[in-house]
């Protein structure tokens, strides 16, 4: 059974999807941008606080499915910015303090709304 997960704690989706889907056990996190659900906008600062905020999202929708950070096994790291790899992976290791996921990142040509960065996550109960 599929079930459609959504919290007020994280951005509303802009598009034709769900912010979390969540079917036998496995919760599947749509791409998180670096939005804050209060204001609708990008958060301020470069790739560390996008991708602090990309992490909080996926943290809130992980809570809304009663999932944790511990239960996430794989993430997929778009990054506008090669670059910016070492900056992302910083902020990304003090949220992922153990148990870390699998994880992929790559840059991409484009994101969506010129983001810096986007991140999809898996959970397994």
């Amino acid at each position: 059974m599929k079930k459609i997960i959504s919290t007020p704690n994280a951005p509303k989706a802009v598009g034709p999807y769900s912010q979390a889907i969540e079917a036998n056990g496995t919760l599947y996190i749509s791409g998180q941008l670096p939005i804050d659900p209060e204001t609708s906008k990008f958060v301020d600062g470069g790739i560390k606080e996008q991708t602090a905020q990309c992490l909080k999202n996926i943290e809130a929708i992980l809570a809304a499915a009663e999932y944790s950070v511990e239960d996430v096994v794989k993430s997929t790291v778009l990054l506008d910015n090669i670059n910016d790899f070492a900056a992302m992976n910083e902020v990304y290791a003090e949220f992922y303090t153990c148990k870390q996921p699998a994880r992929v990142a790559f840059e991409v040509a484009r994101l969506p709304l010129g983001a810096l960065v986007e991140i999809e996550t898996i959970a397994v109960k």
